[in-house]
């Protein structure tokens, strides 16, 4: 790719993988750049990433990007995953307080998701953050199909001329069994989306490979639909390259919920009172 420039990248979620013909297997990430600019960054091969390449949630990394000549989304950059630099400075938070990181995201969030989408309409953009008003619940839906498909076995199963023994003995990627939605209320609306971030994914096998078929279910929830009433859960959203008017979630914050103001107490004056 010519034409790459050097940016110093916030990274802020990054979703389950999926099959690639030319990559083996590619995630999207999103970030937010030095500028307080969005960034979705594509492709990432992160499973296949040098362990030293393997970045986290809220860490500065440095890499090559360049603007998608076949993504018209602005936020849409595709990434040298080879000239990707560890900062190891990833954003702590700091008894309790998530101050440090919601000051990258905050000019970013929108009042509801309505406006989110009239914004898209308007300015094209495709990556914000919306504050949910309540989570009313999350719809677990089983996959008719929970294997992978002979194609995408081939596309898995590739393997590359320089590839270290530790990618070229990595597990093949699971295909998640179940689509993840929430349904939550935002600007006096019910809205539904599907939740695609790598960590609800991995939280699954977690809880699976703890507590077995009947199991997880419970402890899954637990975290993702009742754990979350007490945090103050901003959903990350995006859209779909190929349908550009429907959204996913594709990330979660979920900074503590901040303390309720106490009730200012009328004074009285001494007028009768």
């Amino acid at each position: 790719m010519s034409n790459l420039v050097p940016e110093e990248l916030l990274i802020l979620t990054k979703t389950y993988p999926s099959p690639s013909t030319k990559y083996r297997e590619t995630t999207c990430v999103a970030a937010v750049t030095k500028g307080g600019e969005m960034r979705r960054l594509f492709p990432v091969p992160f499973r296949l990433l040098e362990g030293t390449a393997r970045f986290k949630k809220w860490e500065w990394i440095r890499a090559r990007v360049l603007k998608a000549d076949n993504d018209h989304r602005p936020e849409s950059y595709r990434i040298d995953a080879d000239s990707i630099k560890r900062s190891d400075n990833v954003i702590q938070i700091k008894r309790g307080d998530w101050g440090d990181r919601m000051k990258w995201i905050e000019k970013h969030v929108v009042s509801d998701f309505s406006t989110l989408e009239l914004r898209r309409q308007r300015s094209g953009e495709t990556l914000g953050f919306i504050r949910p008003t309540c989570i009313l619940k999350l719809e677990i839906t089983a996959l008719k199909e929970t294997a992978w498909t002979e194609a995408d076995q081939a596309r898995l199963s590739q393997d590359g001329l320089f590839d270290s023994a530790a990618v070229k003995n990595r597990a093949q990627l699971r295909k998640l069994p179940f689509d993840f939605h929430y349904h939550y209320e935002s600007g006096g609306s019910v809205h539904r989306h599907k939740l695609v971030d790598w960590e609800a994914g991995a939280l699954f096998w977690n809880c699976f490979r703890d507590h077995g078929p009947k199991g997880w279910e419970g402890k899954f929830r637990q975290k993702l639909e009742s754990g979350f009433q007490e945090k103050d859960l901003h959903f990350l959203m995006g859209t779909i390259h190929r349908f550009p008017d429907q959204w996913l979630i594709v990330g979660l914050v979920y900074p503590p919920r901040p303390p309720a103001k106490p009730a200012v107490q009328q004074l009285g004056l001494g007028l009768g009172q």
